[in-house]
């Protein structure tokens, strides 16, 4: 089972103008209840009575927070746990990541221009790479930032994917397009949202989004409830179900489709976005 974890916790300490959440400040109240919410969550993993797969997808940064380090490296060594993955800017330091098993963490890292440095950001990749954590490297796809994706792929080389995600209300023309496409081949699946109303979709069964009180859904963006992970409930309305939206448009979302390819393109890297599980896909 892979279960998309989202807690309270929604401050950043980047300032980035395409996201909401933008240098936004948890009060203390909501960071112990975050705190609180991930050890039950940690809590529950340890007793799973199923192969589990975790992918934390914050609202913010959790990296920054000791309790998301912290769980990361515990869930890592669990023998039934064989990903523990996070979504992150990368600006947090990394010597925790010494005290995790590198062949269960991964990370699902951001590029921000203007946010940092491409050198900080490269070196830290690089502490990735000699600590042997497997991560993929994106960006927005924004018009301003197309020169800088084209440097951070050359410099980044061929064993990291660097991915492109479409910049929410931009249309890409033709030409721009080709252009986000020749750093990332996959972009297409990106630019454009797949219709998915009535069809086949993992989540809901292989697949659960967690949030901080318990909370089951089968995806991110399908707000029906099936249930309370702590009380057992949502195992009563486990199963796959075809989609009730009309259209999936974000890669946390479509990459569970059975009307795509993508767990055959991302094979043994789904959750942290790698395709073909690592260097030459």
């Amino acid at each position: 089972m892979r279960i998309l974890y989202r807690g309270p916790l929604a401050s950043c300490n980047y300032d980035c103008p395409y996201c909401p959440f933008a240098k936004r400040r948890d009060p203390p109240g909501l960071l112990r209840a975050d705190r609180a919410a991930l050890e039950r969550f940690v809590a529950w993993v340890r007793d799973a009575d199923e192969p589990v797969e975790v992918l934390f997808t914050p609202w913010g940064e959790g990296l920054t927070r000791s309790w998301y380090r912290s769980a990361l490296i515990e869930l890592s060594h669990l023998p039934h746990v064989g990903r523990a993955a996070i979504q992150t800017n990368l600006s947090a330091r990394l010597g925790w990541v010494a005290d995790a098993d590198p062949a269960k963490l991964a990370l699902w890292c951001t590029y921000h221009p203007g946010q940092t440095t491409q050198d900080r950001f490269l070196a830290a990749s690089a502490t990735l790479r000699e600590h042997g954590i497997r991560h993929s490297v994106g960006i927005v796809g924004l018009p301003g930032h197309l020169e800088a994706a084209g440097r951070l792929k050359e410099r980044l080389g061929p064993d990291v994917y660097l991915w492109v995600n479409a910049a929410d209300g931009h249309v890409y023309g033709a030409e721009e397009e080709a252009a986000w496409t020749a750093i990332d081949p996959l972009f297409g699946y990106s630019v454009r949202p797949h219709l998915s109303l009535g069809m086949p979709c993992r989540t809901g069964d292989e697949v659960v989004s967690v949030f901080g009180d318990g909370t089951v859904r089968r995806c991110h963006f399908v707000p029906e409830v099936l249930g309370n992970l702590y009380d057992g409930s949502w195992t009563a309305r486990r199963g796959e179900r075809p989609c009730p939206n009309a259209t999936c448009d974000c890669h946390i979302g479509y990459v569970h489709l059975r009307t795509l390819p993508l767990y055959d393109v991302f094979a043994g890297g789904v959750l942290e976005r790698i395709p073909g599980g690592g260097p030459g896909w």
